[in-house]
């Protein structure tokens, strides 16, 4: 008895510090996920001007940021979706005041 309860209470702990870890890589899971670069249909600049971008659920962005970049595959919960990209953007990368908007994906449109 002493020995199961011993294995929930470690399963538990390292279940919970997964968790924990995943959110700290990716701390709006709402909105998608980061991936590598190679996965990008696209790539977007953003420059001091930009106010707004607009994205489709299902694609995955190169977003060029003062000489950084950061690759999003966007999967919200909701069809349409607005956002600030400093949301997804590294704290490393100063992503401004740019709101992304995410539009429906084509694939699923009327």
């Amino acid at each position: 008895m002493f020995n199961a309860l011993r294995t929930t209470l470690i399963a538990a702990a390292i279940a919970a510090s997964a968790g924990a870890a995943h959110a700290a890589v990716n701390p709006h899971p709402e909105f998608g996920m980061r991936t590598a670069a190679a996965n990008a249909d696209q790539r977007i600049t953003i420059n001091p001007s930009t106010k707004w971008v607009n994205v489709n659920n299902g694609d995955t962005v190169t977003f060029d940021i003062n000489g950084k970049s950061v690759t999003w595959h966007f999967d919200t919960l909701h069809s349409e979706e607005a956002f600030d990209l400093s949301k997804i953007a590294p704290d490393a990368i100063p992503a401004g005041m740019v709101t992304v908007y995410v539009g429906s994906n084509p694939l699923y449109r009327g």
